[in-house]
């Protein structure tokens, strides 16, 4: 079972997140993260996605439609972040999963001696109502202007997908306390090592 610590909220978007999932994808055989249901069902409720306690248990079926959607998810924000079209295939994916999320529940509150609307609530009762939350929020993302945000991180042995939010819109990482600083202590040791390999003149 995978653990808190494998996850990485660092997207910006809990559709990205969910792409990140499998990780190392520079890899000829990526890292998956979610090895089984409990797995799904554990980062869908990490993600403040399916209620803490959904009766309905996720199954094979459910899993692999749930890499299914990742994967199309993964191809369609890079292919409109690149300025192209997605694939009519992952489009048609992407609305079929949407469509099937749970309508959000709309709650009322007492302010000022009178009832006001007080937010929404969008956790699903099973994982397949959550998987369709996050097709929805790729469909949002797909047709904002952040989607031209959308970024690889730049570390060599990462590529993790996030959403650049930093005001010039130059965000290298998808972290700097992980990959950010990772790759300046490994440029500064490699000059630090040319350096003492030159002779002083």
């Amino acid at each position: 079972m995978a653990t808190d610590d494998m996850w990485i909220w660092d997207g910006g978007r809990v559709c990205l997140d969910f792409a990140n999932t499998l990780r190392r994808r520079w890899r000829a055989t990526p890292e998956e993260t979610l090895r089984n249901p409990v797995d799904l069902v554990l980062w869908l409720q990490e993600a403040s996605l399916l209620a803490p306690d959904a009766s309905t248990p996720a199954t094979a079926a459910v899993l692999t439609s749930g890499r299914r959607l990742r994967e199309t998810v993964d191809r369609a924000v890079l292919a409109v972040a690149d300025g192209r079209l997605p694939a009519s295939g992952d489009v048609t994916l992407l609305n079929r999963s949407a469509a099937e999320a749970p309508r959000p529940a709309l709650q009322i509150a007492i302010g000022d001696g009178r009832l006001e609307p007080a937010g929404t609530s969008t956790l699903a009762a099973d994982p397949t109502a959550a998987l369709a939350l996050i097709a929805q929020d790729t469909v949002d993302l797909l047709l904002s202007a952040e989607i031209r945000r959308v970024r690889v991180c730049g570390a060599e042995t990462c590529a993790l997908r996030f959403l650049d939010r930093s005001p010039a819109h130059n965000r290298r990482w998808c972290s700097m306390s992980r990959c950010g600083n990772r790759t300046k202590v490994r440029l500064h040791q490699s000059r630090a090592r040319r350096s003492e390999r030159t002779p002083e003149s």
